[in-house]
């Protein structure tokens, strides 16, 4: 989303150094219904039997008295379980926290967005890569390449986090794109 919204305020602000390529990884979603669409999916997943089954089983297994770290790494995991194709992956994550009224102020800021119209005519080599099964709706990154002009590479059982579910196939779908884009050397 970042990359995507530093390459439209580089169009009206040319004194930006204009970026050479981009690689969209599971892009966050393009307008604020896409983000509604998002929302509501990952409270669904987080909400699923499997992950409350999951989440039952930390609560019994005393881990939060035997050994308070891998309790807080196990809790994560599973705060983020709704991200994967199938949350029993959601494993060896490196934490990161995210905090609420951080990350609601920063959706705040864009109003009621819609990116899907701002991208079209950026001329920046480019691909979209997008897990079938990521929460955020896949109609979002196929929007996003259609604008682009570009190829949209959708991986099967893979979520919103294909460099842990899918990494073979990420770099199958990367490393032709890289390889092709790679920009002039600046003098």
């Amino acid at each position: 989303m970042l990359g995507l919204l530093y390459a439209i305020e580089q169009r009206v602000n040319p004194h930006l150094l204009a970026p050479e390529r981009m690689a969209l990884i599971s892009p966050g979603p393009l307008t604020r219904e896409y983000r509604r669409q998002f929302e509501a999916e990952f409270a669904r997943r987080q909400q699923s039997p499997e992950i409350q089954r999951m989440r039952d089983q930390l609560a019994a297994s005393r881990l939060r008295e035997k050994d308070p770290e891998a309790h807080r790494q196990r809790a994560f995991e599973l705060g983020v379980a709704g991200y994967f194709s199938d949350p029993r992956r959601a494993t060896d994550l490196t934490p990161f926290r995210v905090v609420g009224r951080v990350q609601e102020s920063v959706w705040e800021s864009l109003g009621d967005f819609d990116l899907i119209s701002d991208l079209k005519g950026i001329k920046i080599p480019s691909i979209v890569v997008s897990g079938r099964d990521d929460p955020i709706p896949l109609a979002s990154s196929s929007e996003a390449a259609s604008a682009l002009g570009t190829n949209l590479v959708v991986l099967d059982e893979c979520g919103h986090v294909p460099y842990v579910e899918q990494p073979q196939g990420l770099f199958r779908a990367l490393d032709p794109f890289l390889d092709e884009s790679t920009p002039s050397v600046r003098s």
